[in-house]
């Protein structure tokens, strides 16, 4: 009798065991240090499923996006499932996500929460990780998709520092209903999963997409505007009211649709802080906009503050490649494959305090006279977090990039003379921490034009030398495979190898962020003083270069 009874007492405890669910909370910790504000991880899990999500999830306060994940442990299926909002969520699956990672059992245990745990290891994307399982509660379980078959994972620890630690292990009769795996009402495929949640994580705003720049007699206006016999498109955009240590980016992306050669190109941004703007020149004719002059025989409208009228903001400058996509197939290299576009991305958070909960235009340039010239798409994206930055004011100062080259604008060939660039502003008030975030290019000539001669620039400030350099590429021959139909030379060099004036074809060209302390409110002189090189036959030397103040 007694052998039956200690037989009944075995099955119930078996089957008690068997249905048993467990509820793991775990805390995040760098260096042994753990944040107390921290949103907990959470694990259910018993021999049906596995759930992982958090505290702040299941208590309804999480910000949107997140995700929670679900191990289906009698299909042996993984899922992702992400919320957008309250009222948007979708899910994928992902069969290989909890069989990917090649795991190493050792010898080694210790104790956690009073459990004896074993020691797994496995390297993911160049990280030691060192996973710490016990086989004790006779249930499978873990902080992520990593050893969720090695038995209740109370341990995960990242190259020896980042931990995910089990802090305390409940049980459960079962899984809440409201945090069990649900049926899914919208599936995706893993890809357009990634895109959608990473798409969620900021603002996403396009400005153009697929759009020509080239040069014909009627440019057709549609949504988007065009100048200069369509060398430059223009479009008012919305941009949402953001936090102010947002970060925003252009990216923009380029193929050749006809035109071969190397180009400058702009993306610009309308100033409106004055009761002109360059908008008004591009409608009006440029002849209509304040004229710079320096003595050297030519007027240049358009390219300097004055009272009254401010030049465009420089959001960023590239340099089309020669012929990258539509050019592809005119060389072939043996063992070199050419790009299929040119993508160009740019951090423009200082200007983000011009843009934010305003209607903007945006435009872009590129310098060509060809009817096929090229397709552009341009997008600005705004992500949260702290901007590097930290200005909180712009005001733009000058602009000597042509974007009107083909409606009036002449090239800036004024830095033959040793005024240079003279621009006199006023602040309405004092500014703290003033920088010049200055993009300076140089162009022309062939042996001994600027393009190819090193030039030094010097910027003054009330008379006073702030700052002087050599703007030089030298790393024009990474982007070779860019430049598909790029002139070679006998010496076995291509174009796009030279170093060149702060540009390479299909690059960009950074901004330089040239502190000038602390400016009191009032007027103020700025100088620009380079020594452009004498014309050589009918090819001549120019500079563009960009400035706007940022202070705070």
């Amino acid at each position: 009798m007694k052998k039956y009874f200690y037989l009944f007492l075995f099955c119930v405890l078996f089957q008690t065991t068997q249905a048993q669910s467990f509820k793991i909370t775990y805390a995040r910790s760098y260096n042994d240090q753990v944040d107390p504000k921290q949103d907990y991880l959470l694990v259910f899990t018993n021999k049906d499923q596995t759930v992982i999500t958090s505290d702040r999830i299941t208590q309804s306060t999480a910000k949107y996006p997140y995700e929670n994940y679900y191990v289906d442990r009698k299909a042996a299926t993984y899922y992702k499932n992400a919320h957008i909002s309250a009222s948007y969520d979708f899910a994928t699956t992902d069969d290989k996500a909890l069989t990917k990672d090649k795991l190493t059992l050792t010898d080694e245990t210790k104790v956690i929460l009073g459990h004896l745990c074993k020691k797994a290891t496995t390297s993911i994307n160049s990280n030691s990780i060192d996973i710490w399982y016990t086989d004790a509660l006779a249930v499978q379980g873990a902080p992520t998709e990593t050893g969720q078959f090695l038995g209740l994972v109370l341990e995960y620890v990242r190259n020896g520092n980042t931990k995910i630690t089990a802090t305390k292990i409940e049980k459960l009769k079962n899984i809440p209903a409201n945090v069990a795996l649900p049926a899914f009402t919208q599936q995706v495929d893993g890809l357009t999963y990634q895109d959608l949640l990473w798409k969620s994580r900021f603002v996403h705003i396009p400005v153009f997409k697929n759009e020509q720049i080239n040069f014909i007699d009627n440019p057709k206006q549609d949504s988007v505007l065009r100048f200069a016999n369509g060398t430059v498109i223009l479009k008012k955009v919305k941009v949402p009211a953001v936090n102010a240590n947002s970060q925003a980016f252009v990216e923009l992306v380029e193929q050749s649709n006809g035109d071969a050669y190397d180009r400058t190109g702009s993306v610009f941004l309308i100033a409106e802080d004055q009761a002109q703007s360059f908008f008004d020149g591009m409608k009006n004719g440029m002849q209509t906009l304040p004229l710079y002059s320096n003595g050297n025989g030519k007027t240049y409208p358009g390219m300097v503050r004055t009272n009254g009228f401010s030049p465009i903001y420089e959001l960023m400058r590239f340099f089309t490649p020669f012929g990258v996509q539509h050019f592809n197939n005119r060389l072939t290299l043996k063992g070199k494959t050419w790009q299929d576009s040119s993508i160009y991305r740019q951090d423009i958070s200082e200007f983000l305090p011009q843009m934010a909960g305003r209607e903007v235009y945006i435009g872009t340039y590129i310098g060509n006279y060809d009817k096929g010239g090229h397709k552009v798409s341009l997008e600005l994206t705004i992500h949260q977090g702290r901007s590097q930055m930290g200005f909180n004011k712009v005001l733009s100062i000058f602009n000597t990039t042509n974007v009107m080259e083909m409606g009036g604008q002449d090239y800036p060939t004024f830095f033959s003379e040793e005024k240079g660039l003279e621009v006199e502003f006023e602040l309405p008030e004092d500014a703290k921490n003033v920088h010049l975030r200055y993009i300076t290019t140089g162009h022309g000539g062939w042996g001994n034009g600027d393009e190819f001669v090193p030039k030094e620039n010097q910027i003054l400030i009330d008379g006073q030398v702030a700052f002087k350099f050599t703007p030089w590429r030298t790393d024009c021959g990474s982007y070779r495979l860019y430049n598909p139909v790029s002139g070679n030379f006998g010496n076995g060099l291509s174009s796009s190898d030279l170093s060149r004036s702060n540009w390479c074809p299909g690059t960009v060209t950074n901004p330089n962020y040239i502190p000038l302390g602390d400016l009191k409110a009032g007027k103020h002189k700025i100088q620009v003083k380079i020594p452009q090189g004498a014309p050589e036959g009918t090819s001549f030397s120019f500079w563009n270069v960009s400035g706007a103040l940022l202070y705070n």
